[in-house]
């Protein structure tokens, strides 16, 4: 699951990259590209083998547990400066919160019942809850081939949902346990976007991200720590080396190493042409979604795959030609 944020004001962009942008087909920009969608991709199935058994709430505390110090490594390592005012802590704090408690915990909870590329897909529709609290808060326009994009995209995620509520052997009349992941999955999506936006106030783009990030994980990992305690009891110590290796995965290379990488793909290409990244990232969470989960296609699912993919094209590229204009 990615866990960078996304910088929707125009400025991130004009400040951060350069006038003339690496090409697409070089490799500074292949590779890491590749990298970090594959690896996003895959961070939605690890998921599924950190809920298995254990309370939900501790497997995201232990995540951020491990990834925090090192991000804050990483930051230090590109020095960045990690010394914040009074204003700048408030707002990683309110980032924490939202991104690595409210974010995470939705999510995990959400794979209890939903099945992992389906929630990869949803996140899929993160850019449309930014672009509207992003139009409410920011007062940046809405195009109109963004909200054709995006209705398309909302269209295709519908029929897989459908999908996986007449999948579901306990859906009875209100969709039982999917209608509840669909729930926790939204309710993540919707954090997700508030912490995206709220970084993106003037406090926030005077931080460096990755100094933001390390903050703010580090106050996440504080209420993480609090909600499992309060919700799921004293901590358990898990004796099986797959989930262990699945914490240390999602930590430091699903938390900490993509990081870099998307940072400098922001920077080599900027953040619209890097937000196709998300393509990618759905597109190997459905594919191990089939492999592993047993995920069974029909002519409803694959439309819906296809349909969703091209609204989320045409709403990144409406958002592109906005910023070329």
């Amino acid at each position: 699951m990615r866990a960078p944020l996304q910088r929707p004001l125009q400025a991130y962009e004009t400040r951060h990259v350069s006038a003339t942008q690496t090409p697409m087909l070089s490799w500074r920009v292949i590779l890491p590209f590749i990298l970090t969608g594959t690896i996003w991709g895959s961070t939605w199935f690890v998921i599924t083998g950190q809920i298995d058994g254990v309370p939900a709430a501790w497997s995201v505390f232990y995540r951020f547990a491990l990834a925090t110090p090192a991000l804050f490594l990483v930051a230090f390592l590109m020095k960045r400066r990690l010394r914040l005012t009074r204003p700048e802590h408030l707002l990683a704090m309110l980032v924490g919160v939202f991104q690595f408690s409210g974010n995470f915990l939705f999510v995990y909870h959400a794979e209890l019942y939903v099945t992992s590329g389906i929630v990869a897909m949803m996140f899929g529709l993160l850019m449309v809850p930014n672009a509207l609290f992003a139009r409410w808060f920011l007062g940046e326009r809405v195009q109109g081939g963004f909200v054709l994009g995006s209705l398309v995209a909302i269209i295709g995620v519908s029929f897989l949902l459908v999908h996986e509520w007449r999948a579901n052997p306990d859906a009875g009349v209100i969709g039982g346990n999917v209608a509840l992941g669909i729930g926790l999955a939204m309710l993540g999506i919707l954090a997700a976007s508030v912490a995206n936006v709220i970084q993106a106030n003037p406090t926030g783009r005077g931080v460096p991200m990755v100094s933001l990030l390390a903050w703010a994980m580090l106050y996440g990992t504080v209420f993480d720590l609090g909600f499992a305690l309060l919700t799921a009891g004293p901590p358990p110590v898990p004796t099986s080396t797959n989930y262990w290796a699945g914490i240390v995965y999602l930590a430091l290379i699903g938390s900490v190493v993509t990081f870099p990488l998307h940072y400098n793909l922001v920077r080599e290409i900027g953040a619209g042409r890097t937000a196709y990244n998300s393509i990618l990232t759905i597109s190997v969470a459905m594919l191990i979604s089939t492999l592993f989960e047993d995920y069974r296609w029909t002519a409803l699912t694959a439309g819906g795959m296809v349909l969703a993919v091209i609204g989320m094209v045409l709403a990144l590229r409406s958002k592109q030609k906005k910023k070329a204009g």
